[in-house]
């Protein structure tokens, strides 16, 4: 193999660097992160408190993105929790949080994957603790989700043949 035919191998190809310095690599980031909405009920308090019964608690889940910006994407984790005791209410929350991510040079291929999968398991831990957090202040348990597999939702979505561009608990 000559000279020139090793440097033509070396220039191009995806995710080289360019002559002129331009970086064309896939990057995604994760710019800032925040509740966009929570709301915790205590409808039955103080009589609540009284029941020594453990209340069956029901979460779901959904996640739902939106482009903001010139390679800017909003996803958007909602998590509602009903909890139940013998019939009464013990308590509901409903958090929204939200992780704002830069995507550069990302292959369309990968965009809704990130965007519904990747994105929700980075930005999860801190939803989950928010929502402990409202809980406990609450004046219960705190309540520690266990690890969803998002990536495992994404992909039984997309078996189901939804391709809205959310995913979630029935």
């Amino acid at each position: 193999m000559s000279e020139q035919d090793n440097g033509a191998m070396n220039s191009g190809g995806v995710g080289a660097p360019l002559a002129n310095g331009e970086d064309t690599s896939p990057a995604a980031g994760l710019i800032s992160q925040y509740v966009k909405d929570l709301s915790f009920e205590n409808p039955n308090a103080p009589a609540i408190y009284q029941n020594q019964i453990a209340p069956a608690i029901d979460v779901q889940f959904n996640i739902a993105s939106a482009q903001v910006g010139d390679d800017v994407y909003e996803i958007v984790l909602r998590i509602e929790v009903k909890a139940e005791a013998e019939g009464t209410v013990a308590f509901l929350v409903d958090l929204s949080y939200a992780g704002l991510f830069g995507l550069r040079n990302f292959p369309v291929e990968h965009l809704q994957p990130f965007l519904l999968a990747e994105a929700p398991r980075l930005i999860f831990p801190f939803a989950r603790r928010v929502l402990a957090d409202a809980i406990r202040d609450g004046g219960f348990p705190p309540l520690m989700l266990e690890p969803i597999d998002f990536g495992a939702a994404f992909m039984a979505q997309q078996e189901a043949g939804d391709v809205t561009g959310a995913i979630g608990t029935a």
